[in-house]
């Protein structure tokens, strides 16, 4: 079922706890005709990669443009969400509108994750190609998100997110999370540190925090 909409601010229980909107994006999921992996797939990924704070706001909701675009709107302006991360609706059929919807939201546009998820899914199949990812940056007048569209397969979302590793452990291809914790820096976000063996994130030395002292 769709899940109510937030009317208030999502509290922070640390000054540094990142808050994710997570939205899988389904007309047979939200309808109850089967089980949404979407969301499952992504709180457990997150729980394995992080190593700083964090809580999830999430929807279940149909393909409906104008539904996703309030949703995205309302996870950002209202609960706060510093990423926004959704499955779904990206492909090239009628109903798969999940990039026109944030494209709609956004201030600015962020085509390198896009580019990325493409190139990663091309190690697998041809029909990445088809593929329609985007991510783009949502500012209001006091706070700014990223919004990130993910694919819809457990499988390609782990990949997505963590990239591609040779048999002797050594990076193919960078996951876009590694990008992530630097973008929501720049954008006025929590500061957010990843476990490097699931997904090793970059910044530049200026901006790595350094460790606290025993």
């Amino acid at each position: 079922m769709t899940q109510p909409a937030t009317t208030h601010p999502i509290a922070r229980k640390h000054p540094d706890e990142l808050l994710v909107g997570l939205v899988s994006i389904s007309d047979r999921a939200s309808a109850g005709t089967y089980q949404d992996e979407g969301i499952p797939a992504l709180r457990d990924w997150f729980g394995r990669a992080l190593t700083s704070p964090w809580q999830t706001v999430e929807r279940l909701i149909p393909d409906e443009q104008p539904l996703i675009s309030r949703t995205l709107i309302e996870l950002v302006d209202v609960a706060g969400c510093d990423l926004v991360l959704t499955t779904g609706g990206t492909g090239p059929s009628r109903r798969d509108v999940t990039p026109e919807a944030t494209l709609a939201v956004g201030t600015k546009e962020m085509p390198g994750f896009g580019e990325q998820m493409r190139q990663i899914s091309l190690h697998f199949v041809p029909t990445a190609i088809l593929s329609r990812q985007v991510a783009v940056i949502r500012e209001t007048a006091s706070r700014a998100a990223l919004i990130v569209n993910l694919p819809g397969q457990p499988r390609a979302i782990r990949e997505t997110l963590e990239g591609l590793r040779g048999e002797d452990g050594k990076t193919i291809v960078q996951g876009i999370f590694a990008a992530i914790p630097y973008c929501v820096d720049l954008i006025g976000g929590p500061y957010i540190e990843t476990d490097a063996a699931v997904a090793p994130s970059w910044r530049p030395k200026n901006a790595v925090r350094a460790k606290p002292t025993a």
